[in-house]
């Protein structure tokens, strides 16, 4: 593996002049390290539950900063992207924001007080193919997070912003739909903003998917969709035909890919989808793939959020897509594998893709 000359001038650079928008979720997270997988926990828990309660010692835990939009945004404050979150929180939530973010890495000033903070509990089983997390979620006051929640102040950012991103579609569970339509509407009304859409699972949600589909992924305001091998497969059921959504015999992976390339035939909006063995990209001309990094996965929760942002930077600086997909690869990749679940610098970046040249060539 090379490391493309693109992407290490990118790396070299010590500022980013793009502004990048994010909404509208801030989680309280706690991750949860259960290392076994869910048939040892279950064996675990049923005498415990059964005898009124009782504890299970050595469980490693961790209180992060959670939430799509605000992980994404931490990974582009570390790569130096000016980042501005629009984001629905308690007074607790905002204090945690000002102390994992500190002065001045994030303009914290629009984001909206609500009663209650978004929280997840995200357990987190080993399996045969590796870590899997499920995550308890109270989505809290986010649930009724709409365009009414914005001010003028908010559509001047969203207007001026050369990307807007939003995040968490499930969550913002009764004006999901609305919201993403008008912030996207906005972002055109600037004339520069390219409109990013990272919708998370929709199975909590998924009465109104037929909706989102049609409101919002339809849409020609829609620039980017990202989507992982679930969320893929589940919108490219509204455009399948009966023929294709039988394939018994495709693996996971070729039936991730067919359905980015019939979300990219349907769509006006480019398809980048990441998985944890490769990502890709999908236009109705034109595809790419690129195979993931192999490291250590120390964590699940937030690799896409991680990948996200690596494939933003990529796109505001023009990479070619083989080198946008292999930096945003890169970016996630580092995370799951940082001990102390850091998102890199672009120093740090470029020494990581470096370390695993080197690697590369002793394999050879």
């Amino acid at each position: 593996m090379d490391i493309p000359k693109e992407v290490r001038e990118l790396l070299k650079q010590e500022a980013e002049k793009t502004e990048v928008v994010v909404m509208p979720d801030f989680f309280l997270d706690r991750l949860v390290n259960v290392k076994f997988n869910v048939d040892k926990f279950s064996e675990n828990l049923k005498p415990i539950a059964e005898r009124k309660g009782g504890s299970i010692d050595g469980i490693e835990q961790a209180d992060i900063r959670g939430g799509n939009a605000v992980n994404t945004a931490s990974a582009l404050a570390a790569l130096k992207v000016k980042v501005t979150p629009i984001i629905c929180t308690s007074k607790l939530g905002l204090k945690m924001l000002e102390l994992y973010f500190g002065s001045g890495k994030l303009d914290l000033s629009h984001v909206k007080i609500s009663g209650r903070a978004s929280v997840t509990t995200a357990i987190e089983f080993e399996t045969a193919e590796g870590k899997a997390n499920v995550m308890l979620r109270d989505v809290g006051s986010l649930i009724h997070f709409g365009p009414d929640d914005l001010d003028d102040r908010d559509f001047e950012a969203i207007q001026r912003a050369d990307y807007v991103c939003v995040f968490n579609w499930a969550g913002t569970k009764r004006f999901g739909a609305a919201l993403a339509t008008k912030v996207f509407e906005e972002s055109k009304k600037g004339g520069r903003g390219r409109n990013y859409y990272d919708t998370a699972d929709p199975s909590p949600n998924i009465k109104k998917a037929a909706e989102l589909v049609r409101k919002v992924l339809q849409s020609r305001n829609l620039d980017i969709l990202s989507v992982n091998e679930n969320e893929a497969f589940q919108y490219a059921q509204f455009f399948c035909t009966k023929k294709e959504a039988s394939s018994k015999d495709a693996t996971p992976e070729q039936v991730a890919k067919q359905s980015a390339k019939t979300l990219a035939q349907h769509l006006s909006a480019r398809i980048d989808l990441h998985t944890t063995s490769f990502s890709a990209t999908y236009t109705k001309k034109d595809e790419k793939v690129v195979h993931s990094f192999k490291v250590p996965v120390l964590r699940a929760t937030g690799a896409g959020d991680a990948w996200n942002a690596g494939n933003i930077l990529g796109d505001a600086n023009k990479l070619p897509d083989d080198c946008r997909l292999m930096l945003a690869n890169a970016v996630a990749a580092y995370y799951i594998s940082n001990p102390a679940a850091q998102h890199p610098t672009r120093k740090q970046l470029l020494k990581f893709l470096t370390k695993m040249q080197r690697k590369d060539v002793r394999k050879k």
